[in-house]
């Protein structure tokens, strides 16, 4: 049973890696329905939210049904990430994570973020003063390093466990390489085999299909995986993987009722949290993905993408539906 502080989350979690302008509440309902184990905020600034911004302060809603959630926070200020973790502890999550990853210029440049694997000890002293600050456990998002010359991962491990984390993920890239070239899972193995380690260990980077999350399961040894690009458009990741690591078997693809059912669940869910209005725009961007690989899809997605409100986008959906339960309109496997 892997478990963070008294968090149980099963014997090998699957996790949903916390992504800006992604991993929002209707988003993640589509993925804690697909089997997502451990979820997270969008990352949300710790300056934003002690000035009471708008914006981060809406980051800040969870709803009991994603429990096990944790709230993720950036920036490079002690004392300002210490009252965010004061604010987040009243939100009562089940846990406060730190983004020490984002390798985006907008953060890096304020100092946040990926910035901090620049120095370690800044590194270990925000992380200490938001364990102080809350009474959530504290988990940590990283890097393997900021580039291929400092690659400090196992030095980060050790001194953040000692100030009192709870678990570390680790996206096994450095922040020169962003999202370019292959994740190097060799140094998240090491930090998982230090024998001084004894907090979990999460892997992020790659994992794009259940044979990939079984393989490196199996070789690298991690307590869980941790994943984010592969599940946008796709949350069914998260069952297919499960299926996958107990009967050895590929699930079939979604059919186009379960891509349609997801389609109607996450634009409800939109709506519901950010408006009519809000809602049906910013749902524009999630339904290539959705609907991503079928033939002559392109004139309904350019309906999609066009309408202003939920019935005209809902008579599309069934249009959608009739068309591809066709025999001649197949989905494709």
């Amino acid at each position: 049973m892997v478990k963070i502080d008294r968090i149980e989350l099963g014997e090998f979690p699957l996790l949903l890696a916390p992504m800006e302008d992604v991993s929002d509440p209707p988003f993640r309902a589509v993925c804690k329905e697909q089997g997502a184990d451990l979820m997270f905020t969008e990352f949300i600034s710790s300056e934003g939210l002690i000035r009471d911004a708008i914006k981060s302060r809406q980051k800040l809603d969870i709803y009991d049904y994603e429990r096990p959630i944790g709230i993720q926070i950036f920036g490079g200020d002690e004392e300002a990430m210490a009252l965010s973790a004061k604010i987040i502890d009243a939100t009562q999550p089940d846990l406060l994570d730190i983004n020490f990853g984002c390798p985006v210029k907008k953060v890096v440049c304020k100092g946040a973020g990926a910035a901090v694997l620049k120095d370690v000890d800044q590194m270990v002293r925000l992380t200490q003063a938001c364990v102080k600050a809350t009474n959530l456990p504290v988990t940590v998002k990283t890097r393997l390093g900021w580039d291929e010359s400092t690659k400090n991962i196992e030095e980060v491990a050790e001194r953040l466990q000692d100030v009192g984390i709870k678990a570390l993920s680790i996206h096994g890239r450095t922040r020169t390489q962003m999202y370019k070239g292959e994740a190097n899972w060799e140094l998240i193995a090491k930090v998982k085999n230090n024998p001084r380690i004894h907090i979990p260990i999460f892997g992020n980077g790659d994992i794009d299909s259940p044979q990939k999350a079984l393989a490196y399961r199996d070789k690298y040894g991690v307590d869980g995986i941790m994943i984010g690009r592969a599940a946008i458009g796709y949350p069914w990741i998260f069952r297919e993987i499960k299926h996958y690591f107990q009967t050895g078997e590929q699930l079939p693809p979604p059919t186009i009722e379960e891509r349609i059912a997801a389609c109607r669940q996450h634009l409800r869910g939109s709506v519901l949290w950010k408006g009519e209005k809000l809602g049906i725009l910013e749902m524009r961007r999630h339904y290539s993905n959705y609907l991503k690989g079928l033939p002559n899809i392109k004139d309904f997605r350019l309906k999609l993408v066009t309408m202003d409100n939920v019935s005209d986008l809902e008579a599309v959906f069934q249009e959608i539906t009739s068309f591809y339960s066709c025999s001649e309109n197949v989905v494709p496997a």
